[in-house]
């Protein structure tokens, strides 16, 4: 692997290894991208090498044997849209089920042991209150309706089901923190009324995730882990971070007019509702929004309504996750795919730093 492309995986693992801490990163810019031909770029280098070794050695080791054998792609492979162009009505489902963590839903011996499975009239522990239990399909329909345009994330788990008992206390941290998004488990096996509500939404591996919004499924997962988890919830349940909601051209217009003063670069993700590499990415959009004040980031899903739609075909995006970027009400670029490092190296030249 030539020297290029060594401080590329480098710059991406720090980045990674600090949660995008903005004076981390400077540092490790200032190391890889100086010059170093001039006096001037190689006094740099030396002055900052023993500051950014004592930071970053114990992770070396780590660091080398990936540089020596890098995996063999950061990127999903990213599906067409072929339809765009002509079937707006008509799109691919890109929901990912994987199976091989996944157990049949069948009664056994309980083996799954957590708060949220106390018996009826036993008071739940206080860091599960916001997980709600429901025993039968009424109670089920009546907290779908009591969340009203809220998400509602529901696993369906059962008592034998090891990979169910893992998962459960990342939903409950979850919980802590996404106030604006419910939480529900349905234990399968618990009883003829649980099994029947799992027939109804047809639940046959757990744990088994579904997500609606306003009665509605959006979305469902089996077999997922918790980082899966994390970025289904945030992708499907953001409204309060700092990437501004696009619905419509006009809000397009609106959000290119109010920053044509200030002269900040647009990020613009545009993605579709149902898309595994856009859940993948979205989590590292909102790290980014949180810590560059001088970026403004924005979304769009495409099949949000037939306006989105026409958009991106305006903008001739064929596939997705495709990030545009805008300064001063002109499109200066583009970046289709969801590598982390890709996009945060992307961002980086459109805001002036030189990148090797």
């Amino acid at each position: 692997m030539n020297q290029t492309n060594q401080n590329e995986w480098l710059q991406f693992w720090v980045n990674e290894i600090f949660r995008f801490h903005p004076n981390t990163i400077a540092l490790v810019h200032l190391f890889l991208l100086v010059p170093q031909e001039p006096l001037a770029g190689n006094f740099r280098r030396k002055a900052i090498t023993p500051i950014l070794f004592a930071i970053i050695s114990p992770l070396m080791a780590t660091i080398t044997n990936f540089l020596t054998k890098p995996p063999s792609s950061d990127r999903y492979s990213i599906p067409k849209i072929s339809s765009l162009r002509s079937h707006a009505s008509f799109l691919p489902s890109f929901v990912t089920r994987p199976g091989s963590f996944s157990g049949r839903l069948e009664a056994s011996k309980t083996r799954f042991v957590t708060k949220a499975t106390a018996t009826p009239g036993t008071k739940k522990a206080s860091s599960d209150e916001r997980v709600q239990q429901v025993h039968s399909i009424e109670e089920f329909d009546e907290a779908l309706r009591m969340a009203k345009n809220k998400l509602v994330v529901v696993e369906f788990a059962a008592s034998h089901s090891f990979h169910s008992s893992k998962i459960y206390p990342f939903m409950v941290d979850l919980s802590r923190t996404c106030n604006d998004v419910e939480f529900i488990l349905v234990m399968g096996d618990e009883s003829e009324k649980t099994r029947e509500l799992c027939k109804r939404e047809k639940i046959q591996k757990v744990p088994h995730f579904s997500f609606y919004k306003s009665m509605e499924k959006i979305h469902e997962e089996e077999g997922i882990g918790p980082d899966q988890l994390m970025g289904d919830v945030l992708y499907y349940g953001d409204s309060h971070s700092s990437v501004v909601q696009l619905h419509c051209r006009k809000d397009v217009e609106k959000l290119i007019e109010d920053h044509k003063l200030d002269h900040k670069l647009i990020v613009m993700d545009v993605g579709l509702k149902h898309c595994g590499p856009c859940v993948k990415v979205y989590p590292t959009v909102i790290k980014l929004s949180r810590q560059m004040d001088s970026v403004v980031f924005a979304r769009m899903n495409g099949d949000e309504n037939d306006s989105c739609m026409q958009f991106l075909k305006d903008m001739d995006v064929i596939e997705v996750p495709t990030f545009l970027f805008i300064r001063d009400g002109e499109i200066c670029g583009r970046y289709v795919g969801s590598g982390k490092g890709e996009l945060i190296g992307e961002i980086l030249r459109y805001q002036g730093v030189r990148v090797t």
